[in-house]
């Protein structure tokens, strides 16, 4: 079996290792605290429970078997072919972590972070096994959400970044790889643009918070469930996506414009406004009754999306 190793054993690192378990790959996972991996592989265990109760998973306890707590860092590492890094959301964190590993991991292994806004160049330049280091930035949870965001440095190995994107692939991931590097990759990117209107709507008294999530929810998101930006508006125009932007760019770049200079989206006011009418407490127990509750149907999406047909060419 392939080998993986999960440094840092908190929520992603959690859903990488179901992730790869779950898929027939051996998994060490490791964690400064040596508690917090074991407390881990508990909750691993009830994320594979849960999944076979969608149809995701087919053997819960054997994947549960395949996931060990390494005694430290250099016993998570030994024989591994891709290192998945969950540490700390900063620079500094990051070069000290991953000079740790390229000193002790084979030089065959992969060493990518699940960072969600940090490049790979940042932190990977002086280390002499640059060239095996990218990011692999996934969507919280990455075991019910597929997406795999492959984002090499301009020094990292095309032939590393393509062995990569086959170990991934195997664990049932969607990969998507970055031509280039770019802060935030593309999935939060796009987020970003699309949360900065949400709440400029909301500030300017255009809709309310509640109505803003329907539109999303109820609208544009069950179209997305299944089709991107450019499948979308290739079905709206009788002649597809060159027909759409004729007939929609210029009121489209007018929107686009006004939303221009408008400055940060997200002031202390209008966080209050969009606060004024929310519904529930924003405490820790609320927010897992919800995480629990969305995973739940993220589950059943999934597991129709595997059962419905691929769509016509």
């Amino acid at each position: 079996m392939t080998k993986i190793a999960i440094v840092g054993s908190g929520l992603i690192g959690r859903a990488w290792a179901t992730v790869f378990a779950s898929h027939g790959f051996e998994v060490a996972l490791h964690d400064v605290k040596p508690d917090a991996a074991k407390a881990a592989r508990v909750h691993i265990g009830k994320n594979l429970r849960e999944l076979a109760g969608h149809g995701l998973v087919d053997d819960p306890k054997g994947s549960l078997a395949r996931i060990r707590v390494a005694k430290d860092l250099a016993d998570a590492l030994k024989g591994v072919a891709l290192v998945q890094e969950n540490g700390p959301e900063t620079i500094e964190a990051k070069r000290e972590l991953f000079a740790e590993m390229d000193a002790l991991a084979p030089a065959s292994a992969i060493l990518a972070s699940s960072t969600s806004f940090i490049m790979a160049s940042t932190f990977s330049e002086e280390l002499k096994g640059r060239a095996r280091c990218l990011v692999a930035h996934p969507v919280n949870p990455p075991h019910l959400v597929p997406i795999v965001e492959l984002a090499p440095a301009p020094w990292t190995d095309p032939k590393v970044v393509a062995k990569a994107k086959r170990i991934y692939e195997q664990a049932g991931q969607v990969a998507i790889m970055l031509r280039k590097e770019k802060p935030g990759f593309v999935l939060n990117r796009l987020q970003a643009v699309l949360l900065a209107e949400a709440f400029r709507l909301v500030g300017e008294g255009v809709a309310s918070a509640e109505d803003v999530d329907k539109t999303i929810r109820d609208g544009l998101g069950l179209r997305w469930s299944f089709m991107g930006p450019f499948e979308t508006i290739e079905l709206n125009a009788p002649g597809g996506i060159p027909d759409y932007c004729v007939r929609y760019s210029e009121s489209l770049d007018r929107m686009v414009k006004s939303s221009e200079g408008l400055g940060n989206p997200f002031k202390p006011e209008t966080v209050a406004e969009v606060m004024r009418e929310w519904r529930g407490a924003q405490d820790a127990s609320r927010v897992k009754r919800l995480s629990d509750w969305r995973d739940s149907r993220l589950a059943a999406l999934q597991a129709h999306k595997r059962a419905a047909k691929r769509k016509p060419a």
